[in-house]
């Protein structure tokens, strides 16, 4: 039986399939059409499930959509009538499309798909809650879902046993944290549903001044995690901005235009925001903890991309046990609202072993064949290498040694907006350049944003202040001691001056506060990536690379060898390895903007 999950028309728009509750393929519609976050819906991930599983939309049995869009209209328009007559401009850019198109749901599915079966909508943090319990390892767990909003709800808490998910408890629209979190974005100078993590990233060059301004005047904060905004001072309700004057006469300044300077109080702010959350979230942990009883805690919603939090979740509260869906945001929705559909709806047993998940590593995207990529490239006329399966590890081991800056598009592509060893830019983590030359001449992103590092499973705590997995870079940990370094006057140094200190035996992956982002990898999950890692680490004594997303900035992540090579060819990297094929920048020819291939991926 195959049950397709969609989520569509808010952000991050995705389709996930299962078969007979396994989990068969999953993918952003962004990785297909080009366009970062899109909300459209998502018929080119659909038809990639489709090619996956070899079937066509005649053999679905059930389609399951994210949330209840019914529900949510009712919120919007008694959000607009609370505040009414103010709200008008942002009234009449939203409710058409509603009117238009949002609210018929079913119609859409049956119009884009021919689909005209049985249709399941759970509530949005249902689908949340199915994508962090589900898919985890565990048989029982309790359950955080925390984003901007569903429906009404913007955070809920429950548990999860067996087969069945229940929410207990929810914070309802317009408190949110997720917007809270959203609304220092926008203040910060960065995009709202896609710059959160730059902020996240920023916040270690500043100090939390402004972390009691915060709990006094913006947000209530209770004991238990339950929370209460200061609606006075934010726009989000009726307007078109997420803060208005109170707010910025409250910090002393407007918001910052983007691509402006970055000042030290702006830092000050990211760092100030970043601790109330992460305050809020480990309250709502450890409240949820004694209600439920629980040793394990799952995760999900866009908050829960918050790895900082995380780390302080595992490292701070009683749970023994911490998994978060890799997918967290919208995009996951798709996989939770099918898997809710396959247990709780149709009552399917459900069989875990608590130690390994049923996410397959999130390698749910698509794949090639060397074939398929040899023809490409002969088709282009492009000049490769082609290494055999057992030369590839040791070769770019040593080109990593060799601070080369290298794209690594393996096996079938990541879901959620990580990168995890199939679509990368790899490189050596013990190069003190390596964080600038990647982030300006590469990334073509701010100078301040951290890369994560990869490390091998077995070696994780010989580097980072935690003994346990974090297959989907979702944690946080310190740098051990033993393997820092100590800045001279550090005290003296202030916000992007910090980025010039070495601090550790991995600089390139440490963050200004002693910080890292960790990937554990595991040869199960990913065998050549490991090879290769494993290779480094025999050779060059560092099991730890830097691995960050194979895209620039702007753009999503690359998912055929057609985005990798143009990618690979429109930056500074050095070599591009797809499946078996080495590519070095050296013997390229300039891309030629006139041919055809080129014009119509630039079109899409």
């Amino acid at each position: 039986m195959y049950v397709l999950g969609i989520s569509a028309y808010y952000h991050d728009s995705a389709a996930a399939l299962i078969k007979d509750g396994e989990i068969i393929a999953a993918a952003q519609e962004e990785r297909f059409t080009r366009k970062k976050h899109d909300y459209r819906f998502p018929k080119n991930a659909i038809n990639y499930c489709f090619k996956e599983a070899g079937i066509c939309v005649k053999d679905l049995e059930y389609v399951a959509f994210y949330d209840k869009p019914f529900i949510k209209f009712e919120r919007i328009l008694e959000t607009y009538m609370a505040h009414a007559p103010s709200g008008y401009r942002s009234f009449i850019k939203a409710v058409p499309m509603w009117i238009k198109k949002k609210l018929w749901m079913k119609d859409i599915i049956q119009k884009e798909l021919g689909f005209h079966g049985k249709m399941i909508f759970p509530e949005h943090h249902e689908s949340h809650a199915a994508s962090a319990f589900f898919p985890s390892p565990y048989s029982e767990a309790a359950i955080i879902t925390v984003d901007g909003v569903g429906e009404w709800a913007t955070s809920s808490f429950g548990a999860g046993k067996d087969n069945r998910i229940s929410l207990n408890a929810e914070i309802r629209f317009p408190h949110s944290l997720g917007l809270l979190y959203s609304a220092f974005t926008y203040y910060t100078g960065f995009r709202v549903n896609s710059g959160e993590y730059k902020l996240m990233g920023l916040a270690p060059y500043g100090k939390p001044i402004y972390k009691d301004l915060i709990l006094k005047e913006l947000i209530n904060l209770k004991e238990d995690g339950s929370f209460k905004l200061n609606m006075k001072y934010f726009n989000y309700c009726a307007g078109l901005t997420m803060t208005n004057r109170r707010f910025h006469d409250l910090f002393g300044m407007p918001p910052r235009k983007p691509e402006t300077k970055l000042t030290q109080k702006y830092m000050d702010i990211a760092r100030s925001i970043q601790a109330v959350t992460e305050e809020a979230i480990l309250k709502m942990a450890r409240h949820v903890y004694k209600v439920t009883g629980k040793e394990s805690l799952v995760l999900a919603g866009g908050v829960a991309l918050n790895c900082v939090a995380n780390g302080r979740v595992l490292r701070e509260t009683p749970f023994k046990n911490v998994w978060i869906q890799p997918a967290a945001g919208d995009a996951g929705g798709a996989l939770g609202a099918a898997l809710f559909t396959w247990y709780q709806y149709l009552g399917k047993t459900r069989c875990v072993d608590n130690v390994r998940d049923l996410q397959k590593a999130t390698y749910l995207g698509p794949s090639f064949t060397s074939e398929e990529i040899k023809k490409f490239l002969d088709d282009k006329k492009v000049l490769y290498e082609f290494l055999k399966d057992r030369d590839i590890a040791e070769r770019i081991a040593d080109l990593i040694a060799a601070e080369k800056v290298i794209g690594w598009f393996q096996g079938r592509m990541e879901f959620g907006p990580r990168a995890l060893g199939a679509r990368s830019i790899i490189g050596d983590a013990r190069s003190a350049k390596m964080q600038e030359v990647m982030n300006l001449k590469i990334k073509f992103r701010e100078s301040f944003r951290p890369f994560a590092p990869s490390v091998l499973r077995e070696k994780v705590f010989d580097y980072f202040g935690m003994k346990e997995e974090s297959p989907y870079m979702l944690l946080v940990a310190p740098v051990k001691k033993e393997k820092c370094k100590r800045v001279e006057n550090e005290e003296n140094l202030f916000g992007l001056t910090k980025l010039s200190a070495i601090r550790s035996e991995v600089p390139a992956v440490t963050h200004v506060d002693y910080s890292a982002r960790v990937q554990t990898v595991k040869r199960e999950d990913n065998p050549v990536f490991y090879d290769m890692m494993k290779k480094f680490d025999e050779k060059y004594k560092c099991p730890v690379i830097i691995n960050t997303s194979f895209n620039v900035r702007g753009e999503p992540i690359v998912a055929t060898p057609e985005h990798a090579y143009l990618c690979f060819m429109r930056t500074n990297m050095d070599y591009l390895i797809i499946g078996n094929y080495l590519l070095e920048k050296s013997s390229q020819k300039p891309l030629d903007k006139d041919i055809d291939w080129l014009r119509e991926y630039e079109l899409d």
